[in-house]
């Protein structure tokens, strides 16, 4: 995407949103003859999840979540219930189902931290579901910094179907900004505050928008409308201090 706007659907689009979004584009309408799977990946943190429920409003994408716990059937039960399927029985006939789903109905399907399958030894089961669909879908892997090392050495058939590798990275000030702008409204939040917020939590968005709401909050709380570095630090509550321990 060449240019990126501030709102898009009530999320604020930031650049790991643009080039995952462009990603998935990209691979909705690829040729043919070329692989369907996208992996998105980062610390935590980065707004992988974020990113991924905008895909979800943005391509009416099917979104699962997996987590620790889940087994293979319990996955694809999931899946089968965001399709709005009836399930079938067996794991086979669900493997079918959802591949046949997502062959006809051309919308991607979101896998959100999918290092916990590949920790357990069975993501191929989402391989499996891509080739039902007769290579068709579109199928995106979302998970931790570690995830492209796990699909190359444990799971090399789905390694080489990647088409696209997209890394999260930290926030940079451009981002920053456009998170003052969707979140501190009401409050202008000076720049010097905004590179203060931006460099302690060394462009992990989820900590810059719980600092950018405390600013709004506190700035509102003292009738003010702007609020710099130093106001800020003026009315900062003190971090509370250590108790001495007595010897003796």
């Amino acid at each position: 995407m060449s240019k990126r706007t501030t709102q898009v659907n009530s999320a604020a689009m930031l650049k790991n949103v643009a080039s995952i979004t462009e990603a998935v584009e990209h691979a909705l309408n690829r040729p043919s003859h070329l692989p369907g799977l996208v992996c998105f990946h980062g610390h935590s943190g980065f707004g992988k999840t974020t990113a991924a429920l905008f895909l979800t409003v943005q391509f009416r994408a099917y979104h699962v979540e997996a987590d620790s716990t889940c087994s293979r059937k319990e996955l694809l039960l999931d899946i089968a219930e965001k399709m709005g399927l009836t399930p079938t029985k067996t794991i086979r006939e669900l493997k079918g189902q959802i591949g046949e789903q997502l062959a006809a109905s051309r919308r991607p399907l979101i896998i959100d931290d999918a290092h916990h399958p590949a920790r357990k030894g069975f993501l191929e089961i989402l391989l499996d579901i891509y080739k039902k669909s007769r290579d068709q879908g579109t199928i995106v892997l979302i998970g931790e910094p570690a995830l492209p090392l796990e699909l190359k050495k444990h799971f090399e058939r789905i390694d080489n179907r990647i088409l696209r590798w997209v890394e999260a990275n930290p926030l940079d000030m451009d981002d920053a900004r456009v998170l003052r702008d969707f979140y501190a409204r009401g409050v202008m939040v000076g720049d010097d505050l905004l590179e203060e917020i931006h460099r302690s939590h060394a462009g992990c968005t989820r900590r810059i928008v719980i600092d950018l709401e405390n600013v709004r909050e506190k700035a509102l709380a003292m009738g003010l409308r702007e609020i710099g570095l130093d106001a800020w630090r003026d009315e900062k509550p003190a971090e509370p201090k250590k108790a001495i321990r007595r010897v003796g």
